[in-house]
């Protein structure tokens, strides 16, 4: 899952981030109003958490005129501001969920995780399978041939990404990029690490692989022919 953290303090910025991380989400930050415009209007994020009170453009500004393009990415606005009608403002300007800081991390994830359990239409996909192995998004669950599987973040990310683009061929540098956010090639063997582990997982002991590499190409997650 991929959230866009708009907020101006570097310091908190990097606290939340860290933390969301570590509960298996990919977070992308901006940190004024117009670079979140941009990132949540041309990206594909599954959650905004917006600061309400940005240089350049406001939280407000941000979210009303994401909504009058038809932007319906769920928002959790995040400041200081904690009276009753400042919260109805946000929620009328556009925004899913209020919370006032200071706050507990634990209640942040609460509520981020009850926001992407709310239905977004029929076209989005929560449930995606490669042959019997079934990753569930909404319960952050994955199963192969009706087994669970326990996954760290990271690798859970990965295979996401994997099962996104089931059948396709996936370049080192596309999985830095987004399983990573790496804009960079940090010279270590992180993927390859990561996959090799991952393939433990997924693969050993089961009678067909899913998880293949292609020479000089990249590595792609198919069902068996």
């Amino acid at each position: 899952m991929r959230i866009l953290l708009v907020e101006d303090d570097k310091e908190t910025s990097a606290y939340l981030r860290a933390g969301l991380q570590e509960e298996g989400f990919l977070v992308t930050c901006a940190f004024n109003g117009r670079e979140g415009l941009f990132l949540a209007s041309t990206s594909d994020f599954d959650l905004l958490i917006v600061d309400r009170m940005l240089p350049q453009l406001d939280g407000l500004s941000l979210v009303r005129t994401l909504r009058s393009g038809h932007v319906e990415t769920p928002v959790l606005f995040l400041t200081t501001m904690s009276g009753v009608d400042d919260r109805v403002t946000g929620l009328n300007a556009g925004g899913d969920d209020y919370l006032v800081k200071p706050f507990a991390f634990s209640e942040l994830v609460a509520r981020v995780n009850a926001l992407l359990r709310r239905p977004r239409g029929l076209s989005e996909q929560t449930l995606y399978r490669v042959a019997d192995l079934e990753l569930d998004l909404i319960s952050r669950s994955v199963k192969r041939a009706g087994v669970e599987i326990t996954l760290q973040a990271r690798e859970y990310r990965l295979l996401e990404y994997l099962m996104r683009h089931a059948g396709e061929v996936v370049t080192r540098t596309m999985l830095l990029e987004k399983v990573w956010d790496y804009h960079f090639d940090p010279q270590t063997n992180v993927v390859e690490s990561q996959l090799s582990r991952l393939r433990n997982k997924i693969d050993r002991g089961f009678p067909h692989e899913l998880i293949h590499t292609i020479r000089g190409a990249g590595y792609t997650l198919r069902a068996p022919s």
